[in-house]
């Protein structure tokens, strides 16, 4: 385990580069055993998921190297195994080898995937699809078996739109005779990057980005190449800490159309930032508004940034209103904010309060999931004296190298293991 000591207080003034997507980059590692061959995945971030799939990948005799932010990986060889429970306990991601593995070999055995406690967050939607698709699925123990010996394309309607199912049931009919049909489907940027590498190595996949997705089943494809696209709740989180800190903080690597519900709400509270063609710069602002934010899927304010966006709120003036409808376990984070001087109060798991503007002063805390953590290492950066952020493991899951570029851009931190 780590823990992150920060000295709060500092400017952050500088450039800092925004890594590859998390989200992206934990679907297509999976995606890549779909290729016959080698595939390239060009700007990979450095976060502790990617570690846990690449010795998936090794377990199913996949040859990878690392060069700089790219990873090669060499299916050639490639076979089955049961993905156990020491990997895929450690990150959500790792349900993606379910439906890559029926696609690839008609058959998958995984236990139960792991992540953050933010919520129920079933998986029931991706079983509901591949069933829909003709595989059978069975949970043994900690263990769900999924078998088919044809899949069928077919229209598959999702009760909500869900990224991971999406992205799972995609990949899975590949391995499908026919067509499949993906209605109420999400559209985040992240499905967008994985159809396109899925594309590049020769699938026949359209309306990636849109509600109905339509994928041409071909289960064995040829060599693709990819560039991640760059994650845009770190550029939020970012831009967050330089609303905060900035002096003329440019956030480097960021497509603003992915971000724009943010930007959109950054800017109806006053905070003033210069946007180019792929950056955000942005200084601290004395004077920042309350407002009212309700989580919803792509394109609406991002789940992933609520917690964050909560830190920046205690120095607002007035109360703002947190409506949560993704997940119903994401204000624990709170429970520290509070103990640093920040005033907030859950109505109930759905609805926070935000009182501002408070003073908040450095103390031990806890990180108790990745977005949460990230919440209190903004409050760390904006509080008077030194924090110990516990558990810190949970923020390395999503930001890479993030000890190393806060100190590049003025932070006073340091990473200790424990």
């Amino acid at each position: 385990m780590h823990r992150i000591i920060v000295e709060g207080g500092s400017k952050l003034t500088g450039e800092i580069k925004v890594s590859g997507a998390k989200n992206s980059a934990v679907a297509l590692i999976p995606a890549s055993i779909l290729c016959k061959g080698k595939s390239i995945i060009y700007n990979v971030p450095e976060i502790s998921d990617i570690d846990y799939l690449t010795k998936i990948m090794k377990l199913l005799n996949c040859d990878l190297k690392f060069e700089n932010d790219s990873l090669i990986i060499d299916t050639t060889n490639i076979k089955y195994n049961e993905i156990p429970e020491n990997l895929s306990v450690m990150m959500r991601a790792s349900y993606y080898y379910m439906g890559a593995m029926l696609a690839r070999f008609g058959k998958a055995e995984i236990s139960f995937p792991g992540g953050c406690t933010i919520g129920a967050r079933p998986i029931d939607i991706h079983i509901k699809g591949f069933e829909s698709l003709g595989a059978k699925v069975e949970i043994i123990r900690n263990k769900y078996i999924i078998t088919a010996d044809k899949l069928i394309g077919t229209k598959i309607y999702l009760d909500f739109a869900s990224v991971g199912a999406t992205i799972n049931i995609m990949l899975a009919a590949l391995g499908a005779e026919g067509t499949t049909i993906i209605e109420n489907a999400a559209r985040e940027p992240e499905i967008v990057n994985v159809a396109s590498f899925l594309i590049n190595m020769g699938a026949d996949i359209k309306g990636a980005g849109t509600s109905t997705i339509e994928i041409v089943g071909k289960p064995c494809l040829e060599n693709g190449v990819v560039e991640v696209f760059p994650d845009r709740i770190e550029a939020g989180t970012f831009i967050i800490m330089g609303a905060l800190l900035g002096d003329n903080l440019k956030v480097k690597g960021v497509i603003s159309e992915h971000l724009e519900s943010l930007l959109s709400k950054l800017s109806e509270i006053g905070i003033e930032y210069v946007q180019s063609s792929d950056a955000i710069t942005i200084s601290k602002c004395d004077n920042i508004g309350s407002c009212y934010i309700k989580t919803l899927v792509y394109p609406g304010f991002p789940t992933d940034l609520q917690q964050p966006m909560v830190t920046l709120l205690t120095q607002a003036n007035g109360k703002s209103v947190i409506e949560e409808t993704i997940y119903e376990n994401r204000f624990k984070n709170t429970l520290y904010l509070n103990e640093m001087g920040a005033k907030t109060n859950i109505i109930d798991e759905h609805n926070l309060e935000v009182f501002g503007p408070t003073k908040l002063v450095g103390k031990n805390v806890v990180a108790t999931d990745l977005r949460g953590g990230a919440s209190l290492l903004v409050a760390a950066l904006i509080s008077e004296g030194r924090s110990v952020i516990d558990d810190a493991d949970y923020i390395l899951r999503g930001y890479g190298n993030i000890v190393n570029k806060l100190k590049s851009i003025g932070a006073k931190i340091e990473i200790e293991n424990v």
